[in-house]
């Protein structure tokens, strides 16, 4: 089953067609790449789906649902979480601090209960620390929960930002350039910690990836977008493969060189 699809997603930006009519669809339990050069519209896609920017044209489905426009709460709520290019944490707020502020959009006290501290308020917190616990732990991050996230190390806090949005008990986590700066021993460690959200925690993953030896070994899946535009679909080989694919890395006339310029650090 698919559990995220867009139908002729298109979004402008003044004159500038960021993308242009994308269809996808990512079927559940799938790990599914979205690559292309530097502003073919992967990001801004990203935005579209998460409630950030709304689409001019086209709808989204999540689970058979229309989203398109839904706010980001309301579609984090229905279970779609993201990561960012860049580190987004909480960096002056411990790990565990961290981890309970994606778990924010499902908690049920409310202000009053904050202010009372009534039983119900004490329970649902300490479930929370608790479940924030668990998560620190799959992460690879067991007792570190009071350490600051800022003197964690790069690789551990491309996880906290995982673990953050684990948080929100997606069905679908967005991951954009989850290895962007890493080395290659960080890099792998993400790899197979990828493959365990999928693998253990049935959570589908739609990934956004610049280094082409990890896309071609961990997706299923493969779109590729060029200047917003989807020119490409298909398993890696298939993309491997691909003369349009050859062009928008390598240039026009490339005519051989791209399972190598796609499989390169």
């Amino acid at each position: 089953m698919a559990i995220l699809v867009s139908k002729k997603v298109t979004k402008r930006f003044g004159g500038l067609e960021a993308v242009s009519k994308v269809d996808l669809e990512i079927r559940e339990h799938s790990i599914y790449s979205i690559i292309g050069p530097n502003g073919a519209g992967k990001t801004t896609f990203f935005n579209c789906v998460t409630g950030f920017y709304t689409p001019e044209e086209g709808e989204i489905l999540f689970k058979g649902r229309n989203i398109t426009g839904l706010s980001t709460d309301r579609v984090t709520r229905l279970g779609i979480s993201r990561t960012y290019q860049n580190i987004r944490l909480f960096k002056n707020m411990t790990t565990v601090e961290n981890i309970l502020v994606g778990m924010h959009p499902h908690l049920k006290s409310g202000l009053l209960g904050g202010i009372f501290r009534d039983r119900r308020t004490r329970e649902e917190e300490k479930a929370a620390v608790e479940e924030a616990s668990r998560l620190l732990t799959f992460i690879n991050l067991k007792g570190k929960g009071d350490l600051l996230a800022k003197n964690l190390p790069y690789g551990e806090q491309r996880r906290l930002e995982i673990g953050r949005a684990l948080g929100s008990k997606p069905s679908l986590l967005l991951l954009d350039e989850p290895t962007a700066g890493m080395n290659p021993s960080e890099t792998q460690d993400m790899v197979s910690f990828i493959r365990r959200l999928r693998d253990e925690l049935g959570i589908t993953v739609l990934l956004i990836e610049h280094q082409m030896r990890v896309v071609m070994s961990i997706s299923e899946q493969i779109s590729v977008l060029d200047f917003g535009v989807k020119i490409a679909e298909g398993t890696p080989q298939e993309i491997q493969k691909n003369p349009h694919v050859v062009e928008a890395y390598l240039g026009r006339g490339a005519a051989s060189g791209l399972g190598q310029a796609l499989t390169a650090d």
